[in-house]
Order: structure tokens, then C-alpha cells, then sequence
């Protein structure tokens, strides 16, 4: 019989607001301490003896999702300047190439065609061989990619250590290859150039992992000698540079999660002062974009000053502290999410009836009056599909007559169009290529509706295979939740999916509140000293599917990762009866332990979102009660017992530390139940790096799922 591994108990007392609790397994926290990194690999030792069974499983998984994929593909080439950029990825090699082709003229906007073989297309100059960047390492990721307006030089910033700090450096790519003595180490992602080519903007990081200063580099020079142009001394906010889409400006913002505030400098003048667009103003946050309207310089800003769902205002750019003009109203019923602006028109994106939605509006040609707007009439873009997802990406340039957006439902594979904005006319560029015999119209898609203990009601989305479930039959179930951050999941397609639909499984997923699914209020009801809601709703959604008989206890998994990975903890200490398995994913399930410790990456700024236990006993006491690791309960109270739980999670995780799922599964083991924990030794808080090694962990997590709810395992 195999037996889990020990976790020595070594109690460190913490006291706050005269709580005292005691920490057994904070010892787990030194991350170079031999004997923590020795227990480590116990308990992979461990996970991998329990599911070894799953073996030929997971195999069967991953050459599904191998077998499915088309190994070798091209993304649609998008302009910016005199050229088509896009990335293309060849069978057995595990990262992208990015590449680009110079354009015909300068009236080309027709993304060049391409076979479906993914082979380079006329002409290819290669950029950056991500392949070849990762080669020795084993991690690797790509945090910045920028080419100058003039096509000559580009920057690229690596992490390959997966802890989310970036080595820039810079390439001639005018057909000398010459490496520039440039380099710029510990940066955070999101380096630009300035428009002369002769500047690049770029934000490092405190000891907190917090991006917290803004600098200007001199190609060429040293980085001991690059200029700090902004520093933001509160811990709260998080700082990001970069360029309109005109490129009239620079632009610095500052965000915690509830706040914000911009900064804009001239291009003409990259080395100038950059002057704020509104001061911040607690609670307000504002998003801006530049258009022309009339021959003078505006800006669009989203705000939600006195307006819940935020509403859209034009100001002047000379200035924007000055006169606005209402363009889009605040709406109770509108979440306004976005607005892209380009030179003849812009895109609005927002969220109506739990679903994003995009609209344009074109702009007045020169000559009308300098306090103009864009039309208000709003052209949505309707779609024939009851659940779907649409939003607007890959458009750089200013310029441009189309707007290209992105689509997908839970049945439509990733799809691109490029809309016509003069005539309406929508252009599929590209469909996500699923290999094999798949048939959207096996597949079905719906949204349920379960009614919380306040009376709220929950949306529900499920998708599956309609010959394979009968609705009102129990199937096996993966039921997904998030629930933070105002972050929504919206519907949208998945390969490795499939290979759970295609084995009777259905997959749902909870929009609960603490998400952004059903507008501002939705996320502002599930925070700080309302964040049990999102527990109660994600376990009112489990018991709906349960009393439908679209599931049963016994066939019903539960996944969540990160925040989402609280959500996990929680619901597997509140309700453990309604589910068979929880997979919690580099899940946050110590956080009063983290938001009491400001020298924690993230601690500060996530004050905004959870209350500060620090200073607020309220916050601290509320807390302390739905902590999972923190309430791990003797399995025999109320008769209530843990369903089986795998953690998974990475060494090199900055955001979501790997001791917080080592101390919850050596808790949970405390009480009889049996937990899982598989730590990435070489991979941050989005696990591994390389598209085929994240196909084996995803197989491995599915495996186990598909083990948990009793599906049948071959599949059809």
C-alpha cells in the first residue's frame, strides 16, 4: 500500500487582532532549503505511484490532442507599416517563429493567403526562432517583442526562469543580423520603442514583483545609464508603458484593482515630461485612446466616475482635464469593457445579458468641428449562436479600413474576420483548424440558470455531445469557476476539451459572482466582506446540475486554478458532498497568510480585492473564516468528507507560491483525506513552457478527471 509522504510539523505562531493560529507547515516556505526541495519531489513520487494506473490514459490523451492540432500553422498576418507580421509553428517544434513579409504597396490590406500546409510564405524573414531562444532551458517564455516604425531593429525580452523577469535585448533586422550590445536584465513584460527608433521604454520590478518604475533606454548607450522617467511609490499600483495605436503618444498607466491614472508624452518629444490625463481618484478607474476628429487631437476615455458600468467621454488632448462630451451614457444593463480607435473609426467592446459584444461607430471626417464625436449610432455585430464570445485583437495599425476580431463559442473553433468597416462586409480569414472527424453538430451548447440562497441567479454554460448525453440522465461533469478579478469566462472552444465530450463528459462552467460575466456589480458582490458569494454560488450551481440530473455527486469534478483555486479550497471545506474530485490549479487556498505579509509578491496591491486583514479586523476575522487551508475540517463533522483532490502547481510561481497547496495538502492529510500535490519544478503561474509539454499536463490533469467522474476512459 502505497503511503503519502510525511510532512514534518515545526508550529510558528501567528497572532493578529488577538487571533492566534498556528502554522505547522510554514516551513515549506524556504524554497532552497534542501530538505523542502526533497519533500518536493516525495510527493511528485508520490502523485506519480497513484496515478500510474492513468498512464496509458494520459498517453491516449495527449496524442489525441496531438492528432487533433495542426502541428504545423500560421496566424493571420497582421500590418504595421511597410509589413505583414505573424507567428507560424512547425510539427515537433515546441515553440512559435516569428516572422514577417514586407507588404505590396501602400494600398495593400489583404493579409497575404496562405496554403494549408503552414509552410513559410514568399519572401519570410525570420525574427525571432523562439525554438532556437529556448534551447538549453527548461523554461522558457517571451515577454516582449517590438520592431521600430522604420522596420530596422527589434527588441525581445526572455524569462527562463518562469519567475515573470524579462532579459531584453536588441537585433538589427535590416539583413545584417547585427546584435547590439544592449542588455537590459530584470524587466518586467511590455517593452516599446518610441516611434524614432532611437528610444525604447520599458518597467522593472521591486522585490515584490511589482512593476514600480518606467525607464527610457538610449540604443546603443548602457543600461546603467537609462533615465527613470516614472516611479510609482504605491505598493498598490502596477505600471505599464507603451504606444497609441497613432502613435502620437506614449503613454504610462498606473492601476491597482479598483484605481487608475494615465500619463501621456508626445512622441515628437520622447525625451519630455509626461503629463497626467485625470489625477487618480480612489475607485475611479479610466482607460484612454487618442482619435482625431475634426483635424485636433482627442482623447476617449472609458471611466467610471459615478458610473457603475462606466460610460464614454471625449475630451480634448490639449486638455483632457477640461470639457467632456458624452458619447456613450452609463447604462445599468451595459458593461462598457473597451474602446479601440483608429484614424475613420472605433470599436467598442462591452458586455450585455453575460455575453461581450462588439460595435463600431465611425469617426467625422476633417473639416467638422473640433469638438465632434464619433457617430452615436452604435453598429453591433450580430452573430447567429446563442452563447458565444467576440471581441476585438491583432489590429495595429492606424490607418487600416477593416477591424479584425476574434470569435468563438464553445462549438465554433477560433475563428478571425476582418470587418469592412465602409460596407459592413465580414471577411473569414481563418478558422482554427481541428484535425480529424470533427463535427460541430454533435456537439450542443445551452445555459442553465440556478438560483443562489439570496435569491441571485447564477448563469450556467454546458456544453457536450448530444448523441452521447441525454439531459435528465446523470453524466459525468467537469464544472468549472473562477469567480475574481472581475474576470470572465466566456464561452470559447478547446481541442483538449473534446476528448472529454467525446467520452460522455459534459463541461460547465459557473459565472460567478466576483467575475465580470453580468456587469460591474457582479464582481463588486463577490469581494472583500461579499466573497463568500462566490463560494455559495459556484456550490448553488453544483446543486442545480445535481437536483436536474444533468450529474451526480458521484460523477460531479470541480477545477479551478489560481483565484479560482481559493474557490476550490473553499467549496471542497463548505460542500464537499457534491463532488467526487477537485482539481485545484496553482490554487490560492493560504491567502490570509499571504495578504498579511506586505514583503509577499502581490500582497499590497491585492488589498483592493480581498480587504487588508492587517489593519481591519474585520477583513481579517472574515478571512479567517473561509480560508481553505485555514478550515480544513476532521472528516467525520456532519457526516461531511473530502472527495478526492489533486493540486497542481509550479516552483517558480511568483503570483501563487508553491507552499500554499504544499501546506493544504500536508492539512488535509491531517484529517484522512488523501490529496494529491504534482509541483512543476521548472515552470511559473502559467505552468510549463512549449505547446507539447503543456499538451502532457493537460492530459494529466484530464486523466485524472476523467478517473474522478467515471467516465469511461477510451472514449468513442
Amino acid at each position: 500500500m502505497l503511503t503519502p509522504p510525511k510532512t514534518a510539523k515545526l508550529p510558528i505562531e501567528r497572532v493578529h487582532h488577538g487571533d492566534v493560529y498556528v502554522d505547522d507547515y510554514e516551513w515549506l516556505r524556504a524554497k532552497d532549503d534542501p530538505e523542502v526541495v526533497a519533500h518536493l519531489h516525495e510527493e511528485n513520487a508520490y502523485t506519480n505511484a497513484k496515478t500510474e494506473h492513468l498512464a496509458i490514459l494520459q498517453e491516449q490523451l495527449f496524442e489525441e490532442i496531438k492528432a487533433r492540432t495542426k502541428e504545423s500553422d500560421l496566424s493571420v498576418p497582421s500590418r504595421e507599416g511597410d509589413w505583414w507580421y505573424y507567428t507560424r509553428t512547425v510539427e515537433g517544434q515546441q515553440y512559435g517563429i516569428h516572422c514577417r513579409i514586407p507588404v505590396a504597396s501602400p494600398d495593400d490590406w489583404e493579409p497575404p493567403v496562405t496554403d494549408d500546409s503552414g509552410a513559410p510564405l514568399p519572401g519570410e524573414q525570420v525574427l525571432l526562432d523562439d525554438n532556437v531562444e529556448a534551447r538549453g532551458h527548461e523554461f522558457y517564455s517571451l515577454g516582449s517583442l517590438d520592431v521600430t516604425a522604420d522596420g530596422s531593429t527589434m527588441l525581445y525580452g526572455v524569462d527562463v526562469e518562469g519567475d515573470e523577469r524579462y532579459t531584453i535585448r536588441l537585433r538589427a533586422v535590416d539583413g545584417t543580423d547585427r546584435v547590439y550590445p544592449d542588455v537590459i536584465e530584470g524587466t518586467a513584460a511590455g517593452a516599446v520603442f518610441d516611434p524614432s527608433g532611437r528610444y525604447l521604454f520599458y518597467a522593472t520590478v521591486d522585490e515584490s514583483w511589482r512593476p514600480d518604475t518606467i525607464w527610457r533606454h538610449e540604443v546603443g548607450t548602457e543600461a546603467s545609464d537609462d533615465v527613470s522617467v516614472f516611479h510609482e511609490p504605491d505598493e498598490r499600483f502596477w505600471l505599464g508603458v507603451g504606444l497609441t495605436r497613432s502613435r502620437k503618444f506614449l503613454m504610462i498607466e498606473a492601476g491597482s484593482n479598483v484605481t487608475s491614472e494615465s500619463w501621456l508624452l508626445d512622441t515628437a518629444d520622447p525625451t519630455g515630461e509626461f503629463a497626467v490625463v485625470w489625477p487618480r481618484k480612489d475607485g475611479v478607474e479610466y482607460d484612454v485612446e487618442h482619435v482625431v476628429a475634426g483635424g485636433r487631437d482627442r482623447l476617449l476615455i472609458v471611466h467610471n466616475d459615478d458610473a457603475v458600468n462606466f460610460e464614454l467621454v471625449s475630451v480634448a488632448a490639449s486638455d483632457p482635464q477640461g470639457a467632456r462630451r458624452m458619447l456613450l451614457p452609463h447604462n445599468p444593463a451595459v458593461r462598457i469593457e473597451g474602446v479601440d480607435a483608429f484614424r475613420d473609426f472605433v470599436a467598442v467592446e462591452y458586455r450585455r445579458e453575460g455575453l461581450p459584444r462588439v460595435a463600431i461607430a465611425t469617426v467625422p471626417p476633417a473639416g467638422i468641428p473640433a469638438d465632434a464625436t464619433p457617430d452615436d449610432t452604435l453598429h453591433e455585430l450580430s452573430f447567429d449562436e446563442a452563447l458565444f464570445s467576440v471581441g476585438v485583437g491583432g489590429n495595429p495599425a492606424w490607418e487600416q479600413p477593416t477591424l479584425r476580431i476574434g470569435y468563438t463559442s464553445f462549438v465554433t473553433p477560433s475563428t478571425v474576420f476582418d470587418v469592412v468597416v465602409a460596407t459592413g462586409e465580414r471577411k473569414l480569414r481563418k478558422r482554427q483548424p481541428v484535425l480529424g472527424d470533427y463535427d460541430a453538430t454533435r456537439y450542443a451548447q445551452r445555459r442553465e440558470w440556478a438560483t443562489a440562497s439570496d435569491g441571485t441567479r447564477v448563469p450556467i454554460s454546458l456544453v457536450y455531445r448530444h448523441d452521447l448525453v441525454t439531459l435528465g440522465d446523470p453524466a459525468p461533469t467537469l464544472l468549472y469557476g473562477y469567480g475574481s478579478y472581475e474576470h470572465s469566462i466566456d464561452p470559447g472552444f478547446g481541442i483538449p476539451r473534446l476528448s472529454l465530450l467525446d467520452r460522455g463528459m459534459i463541461f460547465a462552467v459557473a459565472h460567478v459572482r466576483g467575475g465580470g460575466e453580468m456587469g460591474r456589480l457582479w464582481y463588486e458582490h463577490g469581494k472583500k466582506l461579499e466573497k463568500r458569494n462566490t463560494f455559495t454560488d459556484f456550490i448553488a450551481a453544483a446543486r442545480h446540475l445535481i437536483d436536474e440530473d444533468i450529474t451526480a455527486p458521484d460523477r460531479l469534478v470541480a477545477q479551478g486554478g489560481s483565484a479560482g483555486g481559493l474557490l476550490m479550497g473553499a467549496v471542497a471545506n463548505m460542500a464537499p458532498q457534491y463532488f467526487s474530485g477537485i482539481l485545484a490549479e496553482v490554487p490560492f487556498v493560504d491567502p490570509l497568510t499571504s495578504i498579511l505579509d506586505p514583503s509577499l509578491p502581490l500582497t499590497v496591491i491585492e488589498w483592493d480585492e480581498w480587504g487588508n486583514p492587517l489593519d481591519d479586523e474585520e477583513v481579517y476575522s472574515y478571512m479567517r473564516g473561509y480560508s481553505p487551508l485555514e478550515n480544513v475540517h476532521d472528516g467525520a463533522h456532519g457526516g461531511r468528507h473530502y472527495p478526492r483532490i489533486l493540486a497542481v502547481t509550479s516552483l517558480n510561481d511568483t503570483r501563487v507560491l508553491y507552499v500554499e497547496p504544499a501546506k493544504w495538502v500536508a492539512k488535509l492529510r491531517e484529517v484522512g483525506a488523501d490529496p494529491l500535490l504534482k509541483i512543476e519544478m521548472a515552470a511559473g503561474h502559467g505552468g510549463v513552457s512549449g505547446r507539447y509539454s503543456a499538451w502532457r499536463e493537460r492530459a494529466f490533469a484530464y486523466a485524472w478527471v476523467i478517473d474522478a467522474a467515471g467516465a469511461h476512459p477510451s472514449g468513442e
